[in-house]
């Protein structure tokens, strides 16, 4: 038994000897990354330790989580892997696909949001910071701040960090690499949102790599989400759930 053991050891360490190290460190950072956002950058550890305020909970949760997965990832790329910003997609890269596949992707998805919102189920779901975002409109300006901060760590962690870090080993499988989690984290959404994030986690990848830039990502998934906000709340205040 011993010996089997030991050769099974040794076997494995070899095993562990011949992996990529980048490769490998990405993989786990990211794990780890999503880890401690899960445990501390939430609505519910707002709750627990800090206060009770709806509102408060979700500007805590986009300012905590987006520093959370951009600090972080930040680190890794300059402390740990030594390695260049730039190098993840942290540039303007090809600007005229950039832009044209922003303009393009959104005109496609507004009318798509309109037609979600008709739903008022879907309509009182957003903005998730709750319904005193409605009636004041300074607060909903800052919390939408907040949305852009929490996408550019988002955007960075999945379609830059995770994306450009995998993709000299993987070349684009990496695409479907960062899907995954992308879309399992999504859970709890509306069901047409989580469907839908399959096919932007695809997309979102395909235009990061083609721009050599997350930064489009982050500029059409902004755009996409304060579209929802801003709809659901005309939706709201005239009461008008009709597509036309």
């Amino acid at each position: 038994m011993i010996d089997y053991l030991s050769n099974e050891y040794r076997k494995l360490v070899a095993e562990i000897k011949t992996l990529d190290f980048k490769t490998s460190y990405i993989f786990i950072s990211v794990a780890l990354i999503t880890f401690i956002s899960m445990v501390y950058a939430t609505p519910m550890f707002y709750y627990d330790h800090i206060g009770r305020d709806r509102t408060m909970s979700r500007i805590y949760w986009l300012l905590a989580d987006g520093l959370i997965m951009f600090l972080l990832s930040v680190f890794s790329v300059k402390v740990v892997l030594k390695g260049k910003l730039s190098d993840y997609g942290f540039r303007l890269g090809d600007k005229k696909f950039g832009y044209t596949t922003v303009l393009a992707f959104f005109l496609v998805m507004l009318p798509i949001v309109w037609i979600a919102s008709s739903s008022e189920s879907f309509a009182n779901t957003y903005p998730l910071g709750g319904s005193e975002l409605r009636t004041n409109l300074v607060l909903f300006v800052i919390y939408e701040l907040c949305v852009l901060i929490y996408l550019l760590g988002w955007e960075f962690f999945w379609r830059g960090y995770m994306l450009f870090g995998l993709k000299p080993k993987l070349g684009y499988y990496a695409v479907f690499a960062q899907m995954i989690p992308f879309f399992i984290l999504h859970r709890g959404k509306p069901e047409i949102e989580l469907f839908a994030s399959i096919i932007a986690g695809l997309i979102l990848g395909i235009q990061a790599l083609r721009s050599n830039s997350f930064l489009y990502c982050w500029i059409l998934h902004s755009l996409v989400m304060i579209s929802i906000d801003s709809i659901s709340v005309i939706r709201f205040a005239t009461k008008f759930y009709q597509i036309f």
